[in-house]
């Protein structure tokens, strides 16, 4: 993948800032609907909004053996000030992401939905229109496990990776940072397919050992009987898995309940291994002042929190939308300077995803295109009042 720098844009935008840069930016209860709310749809707001500038107006998913788009005028535009180029490779000190220089900085974006249902997302054009339009500066490829099409049951190994590292590409060649999630869910426990995991991470870390736009997510909710203890015996054989191949990465680390006891992880945390942070997932008509308590304090605690997928709707996925509760959770990872990553991009019939079911484009996107829950994501992420 060819490196994109937005060096001058990226510059400008940060000489105006203060030291900490803010870029572009589901827990679940253990209730039925948990599963559901994993699997996938989108709408923008007004005038200079989604859609508006599609230049050549390509879509859909890169070919294997073809080299990602590129455009002369990527490192002119606008995005959020938070950016590889500029930046460097992330750092975790105390309870703050920092970049190369020691600046706390913020990740603000959104993850897709499954890769082997919704591939077609993994396209130059839509990471383009996030970054630019949407001021986005971090995409979170999730990556079922144990699912339909999973990585460990039946899905295609092979081409699960080549979207991996095809959305690894695009987020590099527009200047973007990029999650790899290996999204454990029905499987519950992420020791069951332990082996797998260390395998695959060694072989993504080895292949871009070295680029500073890559954060590791090494298990995605643990949930059901899982305990603390069982996401560390875990983390004890991935963790150096990928330390084996890049020193310095960031890794995130799931916390039981779905990403939800991170006390559980303040009390105990790993300590032997540097650059880790701790996910928090919620979903804002589920999770209110309890679960916001929670992770405030695991932060005063002194854990490096990393809220690594959210919703404004219940935990379900599909449930009805609480704009009230999502600009409180907003507001507070605002003042704690936590980065958090929206779930999710596709049209699927559900309340969470951000394209309409009705709109089969995979770039972009209209205002008319977008769900409720993409008309605010989009205001929360441009901070646009309409």
């Amino acid at each position: 993948m060819k490196k994109i720098l937005a060096v001058f844009l990226c510059t400008a935008l940060l000489l105006g800032s203060a030291a900490m840069t803010q870029g572009c930016g589901k827990s679940q209860d253990g209730s039925a609907g948990q599963e559901a709310s994993e699997n996938t749809s989108s709408e923008s707001t007004d005038a200079g909004a989604p859609g508006k500038d599609p230049e050549d107006g390509a879509s859909g998913s890169k070919t294997d053996g073809e080299e990602p788009a590129r455009k002369e005028d990527d490192a002119k535009e606008s995005f959020g000030p938070a950016c590889p180029s500029v930046n460097g490779a992330l750092h975790v000190e105390g309870t703050q992401l920092t970049d190369q220089d020691g600046n706390p900085v913020q990740l603000r974006g959104i993850s897709t939905h499954g890769l082997a249902w919704f591939p077609g997302y993994v396209n130059r054009d839509c990471f383009h229109q996030l970054r630019n339009e949407w001021k986005a500066n971090v995409i979170r490829l999730a990556m079922y496990t144990a699912e339909y099409g999973g990585y460990c049951t039946d899905g295609d190994k092979e081409f699960l990776k080549q979207l991996v590292a095809d959305g690894i590409d695009y987020a590099k060649n527009l200047d973007m940072y990029v999650i790899v999630d290996w999204h454990i869910l029905s499987d519950s426990n992420p020791n069951m397919y332990v082996e797998e995991a260390k395998a695959f991470f060694q072989e993504i870390a080895g292949r871009y050992a070295g680029e500073d736009h890559i954060l590791y997510e090494i298990c995605n909710e643990p949930n059901g009987s899982t305990t603390w203890d069982d996401i560390k015996s875990y983390a004890s054989q991935v963790i150096p898995a990928i330390r084996a191949q890049d020193e310095d990465a960031v890794i995130l680390v799931g916390t039981p309940n779905w990403s939800q006891f991170v006390d559980q992880a303040a009390e105990n945390p790993i300590s032997e291994y540097d650059n880790l942070m701790y996910t928090l997932h919620f979903y804002a008509a589920t999770h209110t002042d309890d679960l916001r308590a929670k992770m405030t304090d695991a932060v005063k605690d002194g854990l490096p929190v990393f809220v690594s997928e959210y919703g404004i709707c219940d935990a379900s996925g599909s449930g009805a939308i609480d704009e009230t509760q999502a600009n409180l959770w907003v507001e507070t990872m605002n003042s704690l300077n936590l980065s958090y990553v929206a779930w999710n991009l596709s049209n699927k019939e559900e309340t969470s995803a951000i394209i309409r079911s009705t709109c089969d484009k995979t770039s972009w996107f209209t205002p008319d295109d977008l769900t409720p829950s993409g008309q605010w994501l989009y205001r929360t992420l441009t901070q646009a009042k309409d």
